[in-house]
């Protein structure tokens, strides 16, 4: 797509760094330049604003990603590719079937519900909960792969969704700030909404995650 549109040599693309490394592989194939900017931190996509403070005369497109079931600001992102004259792309997930993005919601709504000591997905704009994206505050300590860790230990499948920003990685190490991407890094915690799961295996996540109330700061 970006080689279809005359992106190349000498241009710049303005990326996410958190997570899609491929997206970054993408920009470099086509001989442009990748250009990191930071995210949302409740989207987890980038920020309109953080992209505009990116733009450079260089600048000839935005790859924007659909993160975790939210979608990033896109009205904004196109009136802004509008006023610097930029081509905005979109990657987006994979939608599951109605009935399992209704199902997911009601296994989100569960743990909204439920949970204790960690920050909750918003729900807002249509979420899907492509994952169940929550935060584990740090208390100075990396307290959220040791909560990871407990949790799989009571039996529930939990992942890391990115582990490592692209802009930390040896062939896109870049000097360029970044904090909501490295604190999203740091913090985020995906735990199972599947359509499958029952009633007892939905209690077994709270019961494993609220018992590890004592790691973390309250949630606010």
């Amino acid at each position: 797509m970006l080689r279809a549109a005359g992106v190349g040599v000498g241009d710049e693309v303005v990326v996410p760094a958190f997570g899609n490394v491929e997206i970054a592989e993408a920009v470099t194939l086509a001989g442009a330049l990748p250009v990191f900017a930071d995210i949302d931190p409740v989207t987890y996509c980038l920020n309109p604003g953080a992209v505009e403070a990116a733009v450079t005369p260089r600048t000839a497109a935005v790859v924007v990603v659909h993160r975790f079931g939210r979608h990033a600001d896109i009205a904004r992102l196109h009136a802004l590719g509008s006023r610097h004259g930029l081509l905005v792309l979109e990657q987006g997930e994979s939608e599951a079937p109605y009935d399992e993005i209704a199902q997911r919601r009601e296994r989100a709504a569960y743990l909204d519900a439920k949970l204790k000591g960690v920050r909750t997905p918003d729900g807002g704009d249509g979420h899907t909960y492509q994952q169940y994206v929550v935060r584990v505050p740090g208390n100075g300590r990396p307290d959220r792969d040791a909560f990871a860790r407990a949790v799989r230990a009571k039996g529930v499948e939990c992942r890391v969704p990115v582990k490592t920003p692209v802009h930390r990685l040896p062939e896109f190490r870049r000097c360029v700030s970044l904090p909501e991407t490295e604190l999203a890094a740091d913090e985020t915690l995906a735990l199972p909404v599947d359509a499958s799961l029952t009633k007892r295996e939905m209690q077994r996540v709270v019961s494993a995650c609220n018992a590890l109330g004592g790691l973390l700061q309250p949630a606010f």
